[in-house]
């Protein structure tokens, strides 16, 4: 939205996640390389800062981005120039940066992993994007619209979702946000025999199949209260710990028996700093 209503919009808009490339590939999809410059760099490659010359570029997961690689991309901001892996010339960068991240900045900053000059040069306008729970009124149009994508891949007659099963889908809390709303439509699609998705078609954690933690009965609440998010976060440790060791470590195994998305489930992994 922000490129597409900008000055920009008739130059191109691309997308680069951060957390998904170990660190000399993410360095070669931003910066691009040199012939030789690397086994298996068969022939000059552009980057991403090039191909999106005076668009926009979006880096997903900053915070995910190495030490070396902060740097190199502060450069980038501070002197608008790059030079390609194995290159000498270097290049001009004229293109606007929007960066996300699920995490903490100013803590991450705090704790020394993400370098207090970057975040600054990066937070000049920052938006901060409420999660899916606080704006459930979003919730209907999203999920039509991942209806209509995902019925129209897999080539299947459906055109809405049932009553009951929007319902449940505005009552649910979405951990994961709109990733793990979209996961839920595209299994229900796939799953759905019928012109509207049914409650059947839903994971299990939506339907309220499986009994969900941390629901603490009134009767048993301590008379000088007690810390709610504290013990609620030490449930879905718990949980998020036992489904690891009975997946025998494989994360998309362990999202599985919780009726997550593997990326809400490698969310709350890092967050409880599970391995």
């Amino acid at each position: 939205a922000i490129h597409f209503h900008s000055l920009r919009r008739e130059k191109p808009m691309v997308s680069l996640n951060c957390g998904a490339l170990p660190e000399n590939l993410l360095e070669s999809e931003l910066f691009g390389h040199m012939r030789g410059s690397f086994t298996g760099a068969d022939s000059n490659k552009k980057g991403l800062l090039e191909v999106a010359e005076k668009g926009t570029i979006f880096l997903d997961e900053i915070a995910e981005m190495s030490a070396v690689m902060q740097v190199k991309l502060l450069r980038v901001l501070q002197e608008r120039k790059f030079r390609r892996v194995g290159g000498l010339e270097e290049l001009t960068a004229d293109i606007r940066v929007v960066a996300a991240t699920n995490q903490d900045l100013t803590r991450a900053v705090a704790e020394g992993r993400f370098r207090e000059d970057l975040f600054y040069r990066i937070n000049v306008i920052p938006i901060a994007l409420p999660p899916l729970r606080d704006r459930r009124e979003d919730i209907p149009l999203l999920a039509e619209h991942f209806l209509t994508k995902y019925a129209e891949q897999m080539g299947k007659a459906i055109t809405s979702v049932s009553h009951d099963a929007l319902e449940l889908l505005v009552q649910h809390d979405w951990p994961g946000n709109i990733r793990e709303l979209e996961n839920a439509i595209e299994r229900a699609v796939a799953l759905e025999a019928t012109p509207a998705i049914l409650v059947e078609s839903l994971p299990a954690t939506i339907r309220g199949d499986v009994v969900r933690p941390g629901v603490v009965p009134t009767e048993t609440l301590p008379d000088a209260g007690f810390d709610l998010e504290a013990h609620v976060q030490g449930i879905e440790r718990g949980y998020i710990a036992e489904a690891l060791k009975r997946a025998d470590g494989v994360q998309v195994k362990a999202a599985e028996l919780l009726g997550m998305s593997f990326r809400s489930f490698r969310y709350y992994v890092k967050k409880y700093n599970l391995r």
